[in-house]
């Protein structure tokens, strides 16, 4: 069974009146490879004729952002031309690749109704010789993404990417990185073989679980070493929530500032001066 080497508490980090906690970076990880980020918005309550969300335009390049849609919806536009407004169980899979601008937003549905809203955006690095490939976008509603019953239907797998229990994902992505949400009943048991050399990102979102022999509540990061390929998941609460992920460590360097991820300090220097340069695309929000 794979070793937990610690678990991390997602801190608050509020964005305007958004309900925010940082689970990744923490003071003691900065990143798991190749994990870069996550931020957890809500859950919260929207008042009727609200501001939203509050990520105008703003730039990437170098990684990819996975957004979770739980609750609520956001409106994604970027400077490639595409446009969306994604719902409760739905996601958005963003390739900022060589650089784009993009906005996430509320909808004016929302923004006028309000409602409850949770959202989860996880930040993926890409390997060197993909950083620049060109951008990409992808929104997909929850009945698009294939779902999988295990252990007497009290273990449902939303398959992101990968391959769940012979589920292919609804999306394929550059690298092999496996992505799903999970939502388990009281006593759900889930059991996984994943390989050692790989790294796992296992997050609680809701409900408190039994993972490889410890307890994790919500808003726990839980970092495991590279010892073993035994994973081990029980729901000791009902509806529970599991973010959880694994890839293989790209071992590049990462120097990350402010939007951009890079390998080099000079490859930072040079993506500001193409965001400047109006390199990222037109903008017509």
């Amino acid at each position: 069974m794979r070793t937990i080497k610690q678990q991390h508490r997602a801190v608050s980090a509020p964005i305007a009146d958004l309900v925010t906690y940082r689970a990744l970076p923490t003071e003691a990880v900065e990143h798991l490879d190749p994990f870069l980020f996550l931020n957890h918005h809500g859950p919260q309550t929207y008042p009727a004729r609200n501001r939203g969300l509050p990520f105008g335009p703003h730039p990437h390049r170098g990684f990819e952002t996975v957004t979770f849609i739980l609750d609520g919806d956001i409106m994604h536009q970027d400077s490639g031309g595409h446009q969306s407004i994604i719902g409760p169980g739905g996601i958005q899979w963003m390739r900022a690749g060589s650089g784009l601008i993009h906005s996430e937003i509320s909808s004016d549905e929302f923004k006028q109704t309000g409602g409850p809203l949770e959202i989860l955006q996880l930040w993926v690095n890409l390997p060197a010789q993909h950083k620049m490939t060109a951008p990409h976008y992808v929104g997909l509603q929850e009945p698009q993404i294939p779902t999988v019953a295990l252990d007497e239907g009290r273990v449902q797998v939303h398959a992101v990417s990968g391959n769940w229990a012979g589920t292919e994902g609804a999306l394929q992505p550059l690298t092999d990185m496996q992505l799903a949400t999970i939502n388990f009943q009281q006593g759900g048991q889930l059991a996984l073989t994943i390989p050692a050399e790989r790294t796992i990102f296992c997050y609680v979102i809701r409900g408190r679980l039994r993972i490889n022999g410890q307890e994790a509540a919500a808003r726990q990061l839980v970092e495991f070493s590279y010892d073993g390929d035994e994973f081990q998941a029980e729901a000791l609460t009902d509806d529970c929530v599991l973010l959880l992920g694994h890839a293989k460590p790209f071992a590049e360097p990462i120097v990350a500032y402010g939007p951009f991820v890079m390998n080099t300090e000079a490859e930072i220097r040079q993506a500001y001066q193409d965001y400047q340069a109006g390199k990222f695309g037109v903008w017509k929000g």
